[in-house]
């Protein structure tokens, strides 16, 4: 069965392996930190949706806030605790935070998982304060985002685990930017992709890690940037 959230607790070993099968999110996660400013001031807050093992818990400490991480799987979040991140097991889209508490919303790698993506956007507004920052990134609708992320990726080593995703869930793009400026989200959406060199070296060992670059085609994998009006 394709998109079964028991996967993540079957690979839990593999959350800080960046060799392993989730190395792809090591990378998307130093390009999510990129994003997010500093903390103004002591306490803010910084909510971590689907925050799986907790691979954003070195760049938001880095970064001065209480990193709030939600997630479904038990596994997942044990991990991230180990690593800085104050878990809250609940659905992404019901949140047990009040409204405005967060300073930074982060919601990576989450769209392309749930059935109800805008409701998962709804959140990200509801718990951001005004002026707060908005971090996401996805996986698109389309005929060439499944060629690659499925039918390639998926046989590639770095590539997501067989199975994780289910096409049907890639998100719409217009229809995201659509209901962001409903919920009051100013926010603008940017390509992304590996670097091939670095990639190259990552496969023969001489690197540990790889950049993400942002490209002007957001039809494979795409990051959004925003902030709450």
């Amino acid at each position: 069965m394709r998109n079964d959230p028991a996967q993540y607790d079957e690979l839990a070993d593999h959350w800080w392996r960046p060799d392993g099968e989730f190395a792809a999110l090591h990378w998307l996660a130093a390009s999510r930190a990129e994003h997010i400013p500093p903390a103004a001031h002591p306490g803010s807050v910084l909510v971590d949706l689907a925050c799986g093992g907790g691979l954003m818990g070195p760049h938001v400490a880095r970064l001065g806030y209480r990193h709030l991480g939600v997630d479904i799987g038990l596994r997942g979040l044990e991990i991230a605790r180990e690593h800085g991140v104050t878990p809250v097991r609940a659905s992404v889209l019901a949140v047990p935070l009040a409204d405005g508490c967060a300073d930074v919303v982060l919601a990576g790698e989450i769209l392309e998982h749930v059935e109800d993506d805008v409701g998962v956007l709804a959140e990200c507004a509801r718990l951001l304060r005004p002026g707060g920052t908005l971090v996401l990134d996805a996986l698109a609708a389309g005929r060439l985002s499944v060629l690659v992320n499925v039918h390639l990726l998926e046989r590639l080593p770095g590539g997501p685990p067989r199975g994780l995703h289910d096409p049907a869930l890639f998100v719409d793009r217009e229809r995201l930017l659509a209901a962001a400026d409903r919920l009051g989200l100013d926010l603008r959406l940017v390509g992304l992709r590996p670097s091939l060199r670095e990639a190259i070296a990552w496969r023969l060992g001489r690197r540990s890690a790889v950049t993400m670059k942002p490209t002007r085609s957001t039809a494979v994998v795409f990051a959004g940037y925003g902030r709450k009006r």
